[in-house]
């Protein structure tokens, strides 16, 4: 669904990255890709498309864009002495071999111990049970607020999604959003929650996921589309 109601300059000035839009008398439909040379989006579209037109449909492609400037980064493994955010505050990985395995979160220290070729894999899967902990209570929250019921809740790392909600009420969400500031992290799970009433994203969606998350949704929406290439980055290998 096209984003509509915004001019042309605030539709650009909301992709992460500077477009060229580039109609073309050949193409016959919307196409974008990310020069990593120039650090720009590129879309070409039919000649007679709208550059309105055109640049709420290279909105509408967030998830894709940050999933693009995310391979074009740097990754960052979970290796000794990272920094990475959990919930969005700084916490570095402390290694000793003497340790428990199990990571135990202390302050602003991540503690974790055994080999340390497993690191990594011990502090991926301390965060995805963290993850599924904190937003499975979330999606509860939100669901009685709704006066509804998540058939199920479950995470993953889907490439250009963080969340997905089926019509059989099955929400699942990305393990990457506990890296993520709280407000951020809660406007994906009150969005998927609004989707357990409405599959579309209509105008009785709109309200009733702003009514759930509250004051402060379109900052969410924002501060995600600025984490969110670092948060796909985070734990994966050289």
């Amino acid at each position: 669904m096209w984003s509509t109601g915004r001019s042309e300059a605030a539709l650009e000035a909301a992709l992460p990255v500077p477009i060229e839009v580039l109609p073309l008398r050949s193409a016959r439909r919307l196409r974008l890709r990310f020069d990593e040379t120039s650090g720009m989006l590129k879309l070409t579209c039919p000649w007679r498309t709208s550059r309105r037109s055109a640049l709420a449909w290279a909105l509408d492609q967030r998830d894709w864009i940050e999933a693009q400037l995310a391979r074009a980064e740097p990754s960052e493994p979970f290796s000794p002495g990272a920094v990475i955010p959990i919930e969005g505050a700084d916490v570095r990985i402390l290694w000793d071999s003497s340790a428990r395995r199990t990571p135990i979160l202390c302050g602003n220290e991540l503690r974790v111990g055994g080999p340390e070729a497993g690191v990594p894999r011990r502090v991926e899967l301390f965060l995805k049970r963290r993850a599924l902990d904190v937003m499975s209570a979330e999606v509860s929250a939100y669901s009685a607020a709704a006066r509804v019921t998540a058939s199920s809740v479950s995470v993953g790392d889907a490439g250009t999604r963080w969340g997905s909600c089926s019509s059989q009420g099955r929400i699942r969400l990305s393990w990457r959003l506990i890296l993520a500031p709280p407000n951020v992290r809660r406007f994906v799970v009150a969005h998927e929650v609004a989707h357990l009433v409405h599959l579309d994203h209509g105008a009785r969606f709109k309200t009733l996921e702003a009514g759930l998350y509250g004051p402060g949704l379109s900052e969410a929406k924002a501060a995600l589309r600025k984490v969110g290439p670092r948060l796909r980055r985070l734990g994966r290998g050289r």
